[in-house]
């Protein structure tokens, strides 16, 4: 019987060997040689997942995943989305992440000033959201603003938590804004901010730019405002390929405002919240023009002999006299 205690002595040890070596393969470093994002796919099992880490070499074999999963008994609990796997993740890591669902968080960011189209197209163009757009939103109903959201999150999901968002942030602004404006309501705040928007890209400037036509509607002055022209020209998308002409000050259309008294049809873009905050509490001054001062801001000025100086001087700076 001694040759049988032996033997039984040198099988324990060998599965205990194993199970150590099963244990460091677990929890020890994986052969990942770089962070990667990998994204499994919905409805995804073991069986599928196993494969797709082993071919993105965070596992070194399928099995390895599928016999850990099946020691495991919570393989129904791996879900989808987009993963980011650092280098040297070690199997055990790796099953761990997958079923917390902590998937990479991304980044949309809608730039002050775009049209609805234009940002509707910036969403069709990235390849981690999914989902067709039913239709453009409403000219001014988008926030433009950082978004987070995860791989595979619809588009038109997006979209309504741009909308959601502007309607939240105009209601909180007009019930802050100064006494006494000219403006009437939410839609013509939106309006102005859009025009504001377009014409300086100066948060400073900003207040004083919505001083200017605050002024101008209160004298009944029309806004002439180059943006409103190429919003017209863009047909809605935003910009053209060609420089204004004096000929373009005349376009019949209910968005020029060189040609309609006050406001504009509607906004001609979707207007940032200093934008709006500027509309709702503008600068108090007397100013009623203003022209780029070559710089990148502008020069202002409180009557028409004024405004000519300024603009004969941007025409030296243009002209680099």
């Amino acid at each position: 019987m001694l040759w049988f205690g032996a033997l039984l002595l040198l099988l324990l040890a060998a599965a205990g060997g194993a199970g150590l070596y099963g244990w460091q393969r677990y929890t020890g470093p994986g052969p990942l040689v770089a962070d990667k994002a990998l994204v499994i796919p919905r409805g995804s099992g073991v069986a599928a997942i196993s494969r797709q880490l082993a071919e993105a070499g965070i596992t070194r074999h399928p099995l390895e995943l599928a016999i850990a999963m099946r020691l495991r008994r919570d393989g129904a609990g791996l879900r989808a989305g987009e993963y980011a796997f650092p280098a040297g993740i070690s199997l055990k890591a790796a099953i761990e992440l997958i079923l917390s669902g902590k998937t990479v968080v991304r980044r949309f960011t809608v730039p002050e000033g775009l049209t609805s189209w234009q940002i509707v197209e910036l969403l069709k163009a990235d390849p981690a959201l999914a989902g067709e757009v039913a239709a453009v939103p409403a000219e001014g109903s988008l926030l433009p603003e950082t978004y987070h959201y995860s791989y595979g999150d619809a588009r038109a999901d997006l979209l309504a938590r741009m909308q959601a968002d502007m309607a939240k942030a105009l209601e909180k602004l007009w019930a802050e804004r100064a006494p006494d404006l000219p403006i009437t309501s939410k839609e013509q705040a939106v309006i102005l901010a859009s025009v504001v928007e377009k014409e300086t890209g100066v948060a400073a400037e900003r207040p004083r730019v919505a001083g200017v036509f605050i002024n101008r509607l209160r004298q009944g002055m029309k806004l002439q405002s180059d943006p409103t022209i190429i919003y017209a020209l863009s047909q809605g998308k935003g910009s053209i390929d060609r420089a204004l002409t004096r000929a373009d000050w005349k376009l019949n259309s209910p968005y020029n405002t060189y040609m309609v008294d006050g406001l504009p049809a509607g906004p001609i873009a979707n207007p940032g919240l200093l934008s709006l905050q500027a509309v709702l509490k503008p600068e108090t001054n007397r100013y009623l023009y203003f022209v780029a001062d070559g710089t990148g801001g502008h020069a202002f000025a409180e009557t028409l002999d004024q405004h000519n100086r300024n603009v004969a001087q941007w025409r030296k700076v243009r002209d680099g006299e």
